[in-house]
């Protein structure tokens, strides 16, 4: 569901290397930091030659909006989470099994369907119009997506085909994929992971048919819209339907931590639900939140074609779930192409206890970079994104150290500590001494910073 953005995402570096699918055929010079002409290092960036992009045998001209570099463009298509004994794969089939078994339609089928193939590659509609989330909404910045121009983007979230799903009639879905996010750059953020969106409508009869004098009660009103409702909504059916939801979550949380689990809710906003909630378990002592939920606008369903029903929406994070299950500590690893971590995870049966043992722990690298910022043009994404496309998988964790506003100039100085550690190998300091100075010359000339190296 949109807004999880806090959620999780490896692979070994060397320079960019696109699948079969992607080809780019050029980003334009505005583009920022999507090419690395004078960089004297194996990891600049590839030089624009044009400005269009195929992508999964489309071409997608590019323009002022245009962001994404071709470090991300490399990892469309690799869908892990339909690589089989992957951990993510374990945590999507598990998922699946648990809605398989538990949720049954009159003929004893399945009530949800399953759609963990859909493309990543959506419009601004899709991604945002569609979910009702405002045109002057903070999510829509360049800054925190990854856009092809300005009609098509690499989805942010799953949520993308919330509308379309349900306007070709289904009432209980599941879709899972991998969602882009320009974003922090630590242990449990990485601007590719994976998530699963739940869907379920429910029409009147459904709703109410087990409550005893249940006949009586009706869906919608014209009412008042509270914290606690939707105008429209009775408060009999938005009352039923939390319930509903927050029983099928928890039933899956414990089915997949086990029993004695310990859930507690969380009240949050998402543009598209109301009310909403974030879903916190407590893992060895920490509450850790792992899912966002809530009773989805009307709007939305009735745009959809549902006008008659009423529905809740989750969005969970899947790393965050793997990382907690199977106890990984890096979301880089989900990424690694190493055996001895991917061998880890095969076993005779989905839900085989498996708890990852640590591959022998490379010393880090340590370098701080120093910069006065450009009056009004610079965003920490955008370094970070940077950081990203230069050093790639070898960049554990970028920290703002510093930022400091000189007296009499007003100019803004930041400081950012840059932890380099390769997962299977140990670095040279004169490895890391080159895509440093990379870095540096690269943000002087695409940010428009002013170095202090």
């Amino acid at each position: 569901m949109a807004m999880l953005w806090k959620f999780m995402r490896v692979a070994k570096y060397s320079k960019t290397a696109l699948s079969p699918k992607v080809k780019v055929r050029g980003i334009p010079t505005h583009s920022r930091h999507s090419s690395s002409k004078s960089v004297p290092s194996d990891f600049a960036a590839s030089a624009p030659c044009s400005n269009t992009v195929e992508l999964l045998g489309k071409s997608y001209p590019q323009d002022d909006y245009s962001n994404v570099t071709e470090k991300i463009l490399s990892k469309v298509g690799k869908n892990l989470h339909n690589r089989k004994h992957h951990p993510l794969w374990l945590i999507k089939e598990q998922v699946k099994e648990h809605f398989y078994k538990h949720y049954l339609g009159r003929r004893g089928t399945p009530l949800f369907s399953v759609y963990d193939g859909l493309s990543p590659v959506v419009t601004v509609q899709q991604n945002f119009d569609s979910l009702l989330i405002p045109q002057n909404h903070a999510s829509r910045r360049k800054e925190d997506n990854y856009y092809l121009n300005r009609d098509h983007m690499l989805r942010a979230h799953t949520s993308a085909h919330q509308w379309d799903l349900i306007h070709s009639g289904l009432d209980a879905f599941l879709a899972v994929g991998d969602v882009y996010r320009r974003d922090t750059i630590d242990n449990t953020h990485y601007p590719v992971f994976h998530q699963m969106e739940g869907v379920r409508l429910f029409s009147c009869h459904e709703l109410f048919s087990s409550i005893k004098d249940g006949e009586g009660l009706q869906l919608f009103e014209q009412g008042h819209r509270t914290a606690h409702k939707q105008e429209c909504h009775t408060m009999e059916a938005v009352r039923l339907v939390e319930f509903n939801l927050k029983q099928v979550l928890t039933k899956l949380m414990t089915h997949i931590f086990g029993d004695g689990l310990q859930v507690r809710w969380v009240d949050c906003y998402f543009p598209f639900t109301h009310p909403s909630f974030e879903m916190e378990i407590n893992f060895q002592g920490e509450w850790m939140e792992v899912l966002g939920c809530g009773v989805m606008e009307q709007q939305l369903v009735n745009s959809a074609g549902a006008q008659d029903k009423i529905g809740w929406a989750f969005g969970l994070g899947l790393e965050r779930l793997a990382m907690i299950l199977y106890d990984i500590p890096d979301i880089r690893l989900f990424w690694s192409e190493d055996e001895r971590f991917l061998k880890q995870f095969i076993g005779p049966h989905i839900w085989q206890k498996i708890k990852f043992q640590p591959l022998s722990r490379y010393p880090p690298l340590i370098n701080d970079i120093s910069f006065w910022l450009p009056s009004d043009t610079y965003s920490q994404n955008d370094f970070y994104d940077l950081v990203r496309t230069i050093g790639g998988d070898l960049i554990e964790k970028v920290v703002l150290l510093d930022e400091f506003a000189h007296p009499k100039t007003k100019k803004v100085s930041h400081c950012y500590r840059i932890v380099y550690r390769h997962p299977e190998r140990t670095l040279t300091q004169d490895e890391v001494h080159r895509i440093h100075r990379a870095i540096e010359e690269s943000a002087v000339r695409e940010l428009g910073v002013e170095g202090r190296f």
